[in-house]
């Protein structure tokens, strides 16, 4: 494995991260905590050590499988979850972005995740309004200055705010979390160079772009019922399978796996710290964790990460 340090935190990260929407049911499978072990144990194996969750991957039941995953080796960890959205059942969420919500979220992570601190709490797809404001802000920072914080990111959406992305330090925003994979290169065009420009760590979320970049689907491929991809839009999908399967042909290099592949890629980028790709069992945390090894070329960024 290798490491890097995230943007001005000072925390030392895996290039590979491990992310965990999936144990909170949404895509089309529960998870027992025999299995969320085994995988946290393939972390330790492959010397994985952030973590990336969210309050609503579930209600706080991602971080519940987590804590008890990690209690014994906490201080091994980095682990990043996200204030802003209430779990109500599969794929129903409200918006909860008051100071006062920011707090209450916080806490009720901490006791799912057994532990008196997180590493950094992210604003989770807030809007533009709700980022700039004041209260909210400062109910961050309070929680920073209490230690039940070390650092505050953003997870932003869409990909291209550049509003948030410039507007992270005075905020003391240190992080920036953002869709980026190979078939989606929006961040490229602004949110990377601002980034750059102010040292803020870079998380790419999707790097996989949900599972398409693993290589395991083909046009035509129908996603079960239960699965959060089973409702987008179906030639919307196709397309996408279509543009991967034209990337497998001409980019993947013979004999390597396409997941492996597709998270190296990410890596090259000199913007990006690490990547949090899901998984769904230790065969994958295995896969992911190749890439931190694999060395491929970007004609496109000669100063590439190494």
């Amino acid at each position: 494995m290798k490491y890097r340090t995230l943007g001005s935190t000072g925390l030392r990260v895996s290039v590979i991260g491990i992310g965990t929407w999936q144990l909170g049911g949404e895509w089309a499978k529960e998870f027992s905590q025999g299995e969320v072990d085994q995988m946290f144990d393939a972390c330790r194996q492959t010397g994985i050590n952030l973590i990336d969750t969210a309050e609503c991957y579930g209600d706080h039941l991602s971080e519940s499988l987590i804590g008890r995953a990690i209690e014994r080796d906490r201080d091994k960890w980095i682990v990043a979850t996200k204030i802003g959205h209430k779990f109500h059942g599969y794929m129903d969420r409200t918006d909860e972005r008051t100071a006062n919500d920011a707090v209450k979220q916080l806490e009720d992570s901490l006791k799912a995740l057994r532990t008196d601190h997180v590493d950094v709490l992210q604003y989770h797809s807030i809007r533009d309004s709700e980022f700039d404001n004041a209260e909210l802000q400062q109910a961050m920072i309070k929680l920073k200055q209490q230690g039940k914080v070390r650092h505050i990111g953003n997870s932003i959406s869409p990909n291209d705010n550049i509003h948030q992305t410039d507007a992270a330090r005075p905020a003391q925003v240190e992080v920036i979390q953002v869709i980026y994979n190979r078939i989606d290169r929006v961040p490229e065009k602004r949110v990377f160079d601002s980034c750059i420009r102010q040292n803020l760590g870079v998380l790419a979320r999707v790097p996989l772009a949900s599972g398409f970049l693993s290589g395991k689907y083909k046009p035509g491929t129908k996603f079960a019922e239960g699965d959060v991809r089973s409702s987008r839009d179906d030639k919307q999908i196709q397309e996408k399978l279509k543009e991967v399967e034209q990337i497998q042909k001409t980019e993947v290099p013979p004999g390597v796996n396409m997941a492996t592949w597709a998270l190296a890629w990410c890596l090259q980028h000199p913007a990006v710290t690490s990547v949090i790709p899901g998984c769904k069992n230790v065969d994958q945390v295995k896969t992911n964790a190749a890439a931190a090894d694999l060395d491929i070329v970007r004609s496109d960024h000669p100063q590439a990460v190494k």
